[in-house]
């Protein structure tokens, strides 16, 4: 994966996400209770608010304002109000940093 680093692995704790600008795209990275690493456009489709100050609770994250919860492996809403898919982006955690592609689209 050609990347650009986005933050250090341990400013990323598990269960948690965090927003980072990367070339203007204002993307949600998160760690899952497993440890594994996702990144989606930070933007709700539903809301237009922040993803990133939501909650992660398995492999999705829900939106903190209506409740909309997005899967961070497809992007796909799980629960109204949300129908619009979130676009997810390709992360890798390697040498205790984070790179996301955010022209790698899923």
């Amino acid at each position: 994966m050609s990347g650009k680093p986005a933050l250090k692995s341990d400013e990323l704790a598990v269960g948690t996400a965090v927003r980072v600008v990367i070339d203007d795209v204002e993307v949600c990275i998160a760690r899952t209770e497993d440890g594994a690493v996702h990144a989606v456009n930070d933007v709700c489709t539903h809301g237009e608010v922040s993803l990133a100050e939501g909650e992660v609770s398995g492999c999705s994250i829900e939106c903190w304002l209506h409740g909309s919860a997005f899967d961070l492996t497809t992007g796909e809403p799980q629960s109204p109000p949300a129908f619009e898919p979130v676009a997810v982006y390709a992360a890798e955690e390697r040498d205790g940093t984070i790179f996301v592609d955010i022209n790698s689209t899923h």
